[in-house]
């Protein structure tokens, strides 16, 4: 049975820009890993390895470009 009296939380991004930095951080200690581990890597896991931190690399510019809209939204006061 559904309770109807659950709302959903209110929208919090105070800290959206801190996490979005926070993933790009990490996104790039995980290509740096998986770098370091191609020394090791057969041929067909290196080329799996640089396609992966191809797609982290496109992750990284989204992840920026979403926190200049943040980062603007927070200036303006989270107006819509």
């Amino acid at each position: 049975m559904t309770n109807h009296n659950q709302r959903p939380n209110p929208d919090d991004r105070s800290d959206n820009v801190e996490k979005l930095q926070d993933m790009v951080q990490n996104t790039i200690e995980n290509i740096e890993e998986a770098k370091e581990s191609m020394e090791f890597a057969t041929e067909e896991e290196k080329q799996r390895i640089q396609e992966k931190n191809a797609r982290r690399n496109e992750s990284i510019e989204s992840f920026r470009s979403e926190i200049q809209d943040e980062s603007a939204a927070r200036e303006n006061g989270y107006q819509s």
